[in-house]
């Protein structure tokens, strides 16, 4: 038959459990302080001051002086000198002149046909700033027949121009038409008015710088209107013993009678 324990061996397993707890929770929590007072210890600690280094010293001494090199005498017994050893000369070949491509001028373009007027063209062939005429009186058809004469041959007929210059006949290359000369005509010009111009010849069988030699009637404005539209003007320049005299003065005459002047 078992014995049954004995209640005093249960009470004192039970203070013997109680006794190891109380012994392990003894030694945890000062080890817990000490733990935590290390690590404030670790991170409160400020970091050690720079090391200080000596400062540094520098000596600057001064440059060497240059060694100067005994000259040696030359020999009492007059011998010549030493001769230094002369370097080669190297003779540089001349290098052949760098070929130079042939260029090709360009061929000029043939000159347009292009008449040079003067301010005077201009301001006669500026039919805006003229006043609007009428038609031409009847009677007057503006045939332009340039006087009597042919203009061809030697200079018989020539008159005095402008400065003194030989005044010619003029010749029509093409006489002006009706429509050339009716804005320029005043109206009511009577049956045998009549004007007369002298201008200056330019290549191309053109005239400028023309003025006024008469007119008839006189007050007409006649002569004013002939200048005014001379530069639609076809004329042949004098020809003196076979040369063309291009530059000089002819003399142009319309009348208004459909008839030569």
């Amino acid at each position: 038959m078992a014995s049954a324990q004995s209640p005093f061996a249960s009470l004192h397993l039970i203070s013997r459990r109680r006794r190891a707890v109380a012994l392990v929770l003894a030694c945890a929590i000062p080890a817990l302080i000490i733990f935590m007072f290390l690590r404030l210890a670790i991170f409160s600690t400020p970091p050690p001051p720079p090391v200080s280094r000596p400062p540094m010293m520098f000596d600057l001494a001064p440059d060497p002086e240059p060694t100067r090199t005994p000259v040696k005498a030359a020999p009492a017994g007059g011998g010549a000198p030493d001769r230094q050893p002369t370097a080669p000369v190297v003779r540089k070949t001349p290098s052949a002149p760098p070929l130079i491509a042939p260029t090709t001028i360009p061929t000029p373009a043939p000159p347009l046909d292009i008449i040079p007027l003067t301010r005077e063209d201009f301001a006669a062939a500026d039919i805006a700033a003229m006043p609007r005429q009428g038609p031409p009186a009847p009677g007057g058809g503006g045939s332009g027949i340039a006087g009597s004469g042919t203009g061809r041959g030697s200079s018989q007929g020539a008159g005095t121009g402008p400065g003194g210059e030989p005044l010619y006949k003029a010749e029509w290359v093409r006489e002006p038409t009706h429509a050339e000369l009716a804005f320029y005509l005043p109206r009511g010009a009577p049956e045998g008015a009549w004007a007369e111009i002298a201008c200056h010849t330019l290549p191309g069988f053109r005239v400028d710088q023309c003025q006024e030699l008469g007119q008839s009637p006189p007050g007409l404005g006649l002569g004013g209107a002939i200048r005014q539209a001379a530069w639609q003007f076809r004329v042949r320049p004098p020809r003196v013993g076979g040369k063309t005299l291009v530059g000089s003065w002819v003399r142009i005459r319309i009348s208004f009678n459909g008839g030569e002047g």
